[in-house]
């Protein structure tokens, strides 16, 4: 499966089966989560098998079912931290749909993890992990013109990118993005104020690029 027929096929997910996360499969994430941080300076932790982070009320609130293993986004406090995480965060959510697993990104219906933060370093957001009870449902989403500046002129790289940013998840579904292509290379612009505007800028990026490539373009502010 290629890298934008498995952006489609991942939903979120929040109930999950009574089913241990294979040994090998952690052997996997754990892999991969050591080579991302040690390409951006984060401390991602995958925690399993605690119980406790999604036994609160909050969760009940927010529907999760047997969620016992997460992925805990930390990193030393920066101006940037929020979108770091999610573009890493992300790259962890496709490497775990790829190995059969189910995710879910949660800001607020959590409680305390078991994730190690040391001191100078914060926990911006976890992301629920598990064989899912189903594969999830397509959310609605907006159209391409509310959300770049694509035209039937733009280059294909440019509008399969925004292709696979559309299919990233966002916080409340709320979408509150625009990819703009220019002279200068693409722009993503978000309003000023918002929920986790900044994380959501970070799975909208990588999303955007993985699929339009490295190769063609340069992110600008």
């Amino acid at each position: 499966m290629d890298i934008f027929e498995l952006m489609k096929s991942r939903h979120s997910v929040r109930q999950f089966q009574e089913k241990a996360i294979a040994p090998e499969v952690r052997q996997q994430l754990d892999a991969y989560a050591a080579e991302l941080n040690a390409s951006s300076g984060l401390h991602m932790q995958v925690v399993y098998d605690e119980p406790e982070c999604f036994g609160t009320r909050l969760a009940h609130y927010g529907r999760f079912e047997n969620a016992r293993n997460y992925i805990s986004l930390v990193g030393r406090k920066s101006a940037d931290l929020d979108e770091l995480c999610g573009y890493y965060g992300e790259l962890m959510v496709l490497k775990a749909q790829e190995l059969g697993l189910n995710t879910c990104w949660v800001a607020l219906t959590h409680g305390k993890s078991h994730a190690v933060v040391a001191d100078g370093e914060r926990e911006t957001i976890v992301i629920a992990l598990g064989y899912g009870v189903s594969q999830g449902t397509a959310r609605r989403s907006k159209t391409m013109q509310q959300v770049s500046n694509a035209t039937a002129n733009s280059p294909q790289w440019f509008i399969r990118g925004v292709e696979a940013a559309m299919l990233a998840p966002t916080a409340m579904n709320q979408q509150k993005f625009k990819f703009v292509l220019s002279d200068k290379g693409v722009e993503v612009k978000t309003p000023l104020l918002g929920a986790y505007l900044k994380l959501d800028c970070g799975i909208v990026k990588c999303h955007f690029e993985l699929v339009a490539g490295k190769e063609n373009f340069t992110f600008v502010k």
